[in-house]
């Protein structure tokens, strides 16, 4: 089966140009190392970006890979328009069977379901949801990603969800449906773990305001005030941004909380043996990739039950939710994992084995593929 991929090269994003590997993000790069597996599929990898980039041809036996270069006028600021056009005509070169877009940030699913193939897309982020959360003016980048998800969910195929939060988001509109969470990098699933002292609690992800992380130190004040432990934060803060500077003015003056960065993969698969528990306080959050990878690795999950969350963490078993408001029920769960080492340890190593069966990156690439062989065969059926 013939597969086209439309995936962003986050080489541009991030200004790399000279790198020369094409980086896809955590989700998509195990998404494909569970097809490299999978010899009946032969998927076609096409990207785009602002300037030249050197690209191999082959990422594995079964992968192709093709970067379009789109001059500066095809992207948001012309409805990305230049992307769709550039990538239809590469499409039309292949002659994929199906069309997958991933991701509604930018223009992967725009140009999925203008390709003029049978198409599905994934939502990776809720983009109407974060628009509305953040109160996004007209024009904004939030605000027009919001707009051309609508567009594209509307028009593609079907809709493949992370969670049941964005199924019932999207069940109106789409025109068919599956649930499926994300693959997870094999590499989390070798890590040893080894937690240290004082306990620590990891928080992954960008300083955001859907992220929640100001809420979840005001939140651990009492309890950093009789329990020894620290509160790691590995992600992204733009000092530019209110929010994340905010963040570091409220963490300057707590010794328990360190700020470290962002995090290369090996770094976060250093701090998650370490770690005690992860903490995801998000008021918004779709299918977190630090849930999957903290699984993975053994460790306890501790996350809000907003968005996606309650699909990945099962209470008592792998984790504790809480809800994201919630301070006290917030630091009850902190305080139990932190004061209950042999607990950690017993739920981290069920959180390993689910997600084993859940996010293993064949299991997710064979799911895939049941996907797009029942939409061939039936484009037109809805999915209850």
């Amino acid at each position: 089966m013939k597969i086209a991929l439309i995936i962003p090269d986050n080489r541009d994003e991030f200004g790399r140009y000279g790198d020369p590997a094409p980086y896809f993000g955590p989700a998509p790069t195990a998404l494909l190392d569970g097809f490299a597996g999978l010899p009946e599929c032969e998927i076609h990898v096409l990207a785009c970006a602002h300037r030249p980039m050197a690209a191999p041809p082959r990422l594995a036996d079964n992968i192709h890979y093709r970067c379009l270069h789109v001059g500066p006028w095809g992207w948001l600021r012309g409805g990305y328009l230049g992307c769709i056009r550039a990538l239809r005509k590469a499409l039309l070169d292949v002659r994929p069977r199906l069309v997958h877009g991933q991701g509604t940030e930018r223009y992967c699913a725009l140009a999925a379901v203008h390709s003029g193939f049978p198409n599905v897309l994934t939502l990776h982020g809720n983009m109407r949801r974060i628009a509305a959360l953040v109160r996004a003016r007209p024009f904004t980048y939030p605000w027009l990603a919001a707009r051309f998800e609508a567009h594209a969910v509307a028009r593609s195929g079907g809709v493949i969800c992370l969670s049941s939060h964005t199924r019932r988001a999207v069940e109106d509109t789409a025109q068919q449906l599956w649930t499926v969470p994300n693959a997870v990098d094999a590499a989390f699933f070798g890590v040893r773990r080894e937690p240290g002292q004082p306990p620590t609690l990891l928080c992954a992800g960008n300083i955001l305001p859907w992220k929640n992380q100001i809420a979840l130190v005001e939140a651990l004040d009492s309890l950093a005030a009789r329990l020894p432990f620290r509160l790691d934060f590995r992600g992204k803060a733009d000092p530019a941004n209110a929010y994340a500077a905010a963040f570091l003015e409220t963490i300057r003056s707590r010794p328990w909380c360190r700020f470290l960065g962002n995090a290369s993969p090996e770094e976060l698969r250093q701090a998650l043996a370490a770690a005690r528990a992860v903490v995801v306080p998000s008021i918004e959050d779709n299918c977190p990739m630090v849930i999957l990878e903290a699984m993975a690795a053994g460790v306890p999950v501790l996350a809000s039950r907003a968005g996606g969350m309650p699909d990945l963490v099962e209470e008592g078993s792998t984790g504790f939710l809480f809800d994201a408001q919630d301070a006290a029920a917030l630091r009850d769960c902190a305080g139990r994992m932190l004061q209950d080492e042999s607990l950690a340890l017993e739920l981290g190593q069920r959180a390993r084995l689910r997600a084993r069966e859940r996010f293993d990156p064949p299991v997710v690439a064979r799911r895939h593929l049941e996907i797009y062989r029942e939409f061939l065969e039936n484009p037109a059926a809805r999915k209850a």
